[in-house]
């Protein structure tokens, strides 16, 4: 089983910009893809992003594509999704997650799932 833990999240102003970090720990995850979905108030949770974890192949979503890159740091197992021009839409709970499967925008092709972390853009 792999855990995950978001952190980076908080209030920012339309605009700005903010780094959310997945650390991962847990079995072998030199296999999986590690991928980033939001979830708003009242609607479905929506593919952001995702990547295999050797970094040879990332996958973004339409929602912020051009405004996020996915990337890692193999050295502290961390997955990050650096988000610019955020605006007010973009306010959701941020998950990250993990599965042994090729990158999905399909959030039943992972199976760990962190406990997210709450972005809020002020207009």
């Amino acid at each position: 089983q792999v855990q995950l833990i978001e952190s980076g999240g908080g209030l920012v102003q339309a605009g700005g910009s903010l780094r959310l970090s997945c650390a991962v720990s847990g079995r072998s995850f030199s296999s999986y893809a590690v991928g980033w979905f939001r979830q708003a108030p009242g609607k479905e949770r929506e593919f952001v992003a995702a990547m295999i974890w050797t970094g040879l192949y990332s996958y973004y979503g339409d929602s912020m594509a051009g405004r996020v890159t996915i990337s890692r740091d193999n050295a502290k197992n961390t997955v990050f999704l650096q988000m610019n021009s955020l605006n007010s839409e973009d306010t959701a709970v941020y998950y990250c997650a993990a599965g042994r499967n090729f990158p999905s925008s399909t959030s039943s092709a992972y199976n760990s799932w962190g406990q997210g972390t709450q972005v809020t853009v002020s207009t």
